[in-house]
């Protein structure tokens, strides 16, 4: 895929990594699956970089608008089931 993650310019070389990792672990999700743990860790360093509600939406609709991957229906599932395995269905977004 040929698609930038968004990141803001003020963040840390970590934040960027750590907010990048995320968003690869919600393609994995899509693609051929994901452990939820990996996303449950990535999703809370995330939010400690992104607190705001608002911004997290700016930036899950800036991701899925580049790659057609929902952040949102990842992390929801998240939250909603305890299978050690993520594996969204590609129409799924």
């Amino acid at each position: 895929m040929s698609y930038h993650y968004p990141i803001d310019e003020s963040w840390t070389t970590q934040e960027i990594i750590d907010v990048v990792q995320f968003f690869s672990l919600i393609e994995q999700a899509y693609e051929k699956g994901a452990a939820r743990k990996d996303i449950a860790l990535l999703y809370r360093k995330f939010k400690q970089i992104v607190p705001s509600k608002s911004e997290e939406k700016k930036l899950f609709a800036n991701f899925q608008q580049q790659s057609g991957y929902s952040s949102y229906q990842v992390v929801k599932k998240l939250k909603e089931t305890e299978q050690g395995i993520i594996k969204m269905k590609e129409g799924h977004a």
